[in-house]
């Protein structure tokens, strides 16, 4: 796809962003009297719009020019901009593939856009021509895959042959042993990959989302983003977290470690049918009575996921700490006492 631009709504290009008071004066010494903010205080000012020291962080660590990142409130901000961005109410569609988050559903919803569904193989694979044979403006993937665990096939195969935008989700990535594509996005003009601070670091309650793509898409994105959407306590914990890969390398080892633990003890158990294949941090697995076993275990306070709508008789299970894991082993067991 050569010219992006023509993907991005009319008004959106045209669009004249809000010019906050840092937008005009990017250092942090002087007397600051623009911002209408109270003088006094620890976190009395606004935060840096374009979290600048956070995204040169990310640009060291993988490799990516500060142009090509934008920073959102947590990823459901940039499954928003996104549709935001590229589709008109009412006109535009979207693709997803299920079983798969909820979210790119949910804001399509929102946003009056129509949703074409294109549900995973049997395999829990990409229908690629069923894809490619429809006309739409973005199509979300997500890989590893939630709630089946898996990693997507020929995903830059579609990439390449696909009309609209491809919006990669690997919230999962960290955990499994495959490649990012953060490092083709200067390859597929098309592809927006989005990253998350929430799961492998350890940072849900943060709410700190990333999106790697073209210069022509983040700025776009950026017009569109409210001025201050990641406070300065946000964005400083991502910040600290990054600073800190011994032992962000170490707990992936870890959970790791844990999920193939936990998968061998689930195993041993006689209602426990499957467990699909993982390389996220959480098994979804297939039990007899599904539902029945989801309900004794919330009496025991242990409170997974049941996923039995999207996929029969299964629960998600996220691998908690190694006390945690046991405890949930012991429950299971006392649901065949």
């Amino acid at each position: 796809m050569d010219n992006i631009t023509n993907l991005i709504r009319k008004n959106i290009l045209s669009l004249k962003p809000y010019s906050s008071a840092r937008d005009e004066y990017k250092s942090n010494q002087g007397i600051f009297l623009d911002a209408n903010e109270n003088p006094f205080g620890d976190l009395n000012r606004y935060p840096d719009p374009y979290q600048w020291r956070l995204k040169q962080m990310l640009s060291n660590q993988k490799k990516i020019a500060v142009e090509n990142i934008l920073i959102g409130n947590g990823s459901d901000e940039i499954i928003d901009l996104v549709q935001r961005v590229f589709c008109e109410p009412k006109e535009d569609k979207i693709i997803i593939c299920p079983p798969t988050y909820g979210m790119y559903e949910v804001y399509a919803n929102i946003n009056n856009l129509e949703i074409i569904s294109i549900p995973l193989t049997k395999d829990f694979q990409l229908n690629s021509e069923a894809i490619l044979a429809q006309n739409a403006k973005i199509l979300y993937l997500c890989s590893p895959n939630n709630p089946t665990g898996n990693s997507l096939e020929n995903l830059e195969y579609i990439i390449k042959n696909f009309n609209g935008i491809v919006f990669l989700d690997e919230a999962y990535i960290d955990f499994s042993e495959q490649l990012s594509l953060v490092s083709k996005i200067n390859n597929y003009p098309n592809l927006i990959v989005s990253q998350t601070f929430s799961k492998a670091r350890g940072l849900a309650a943060v709410r700190v989302g990333i999106a790697y793509a073209n210069e022509t898409i983040i700025s776009v994105m950026n017009k569109v983003k409210p001025p201050y959407n990641v406070s300065e306590l946000n964005q400083q914990a991502a910040i600290q977290s990054l600073a800190d890969e011994s032992n962000f390398k170490a707990i992936i080892q870890l959970i790791q470690s844990e999920r193939e633990l936990l998968k061998e003890s689930l195993l041993t158990l006689d209602f426990v049918l499957k467990i699909y294949p993982s390389e996220a941090n959480f098994l979804l697995v297939e039990m007899e009575n599904a539902t029945a076993i989801y309900n004794s275990l919330i009496e025991q306070q242990i409170i997974t996921r049941n996923r039995s709508s999207v996929v029969e008789n299964t629960i998600r299970i996220t691998i908690g700490t190694p006390s945690e894991n046991q405890k949930l082993v012991s429950a299971l067991q006392l649901v065949t006492s």
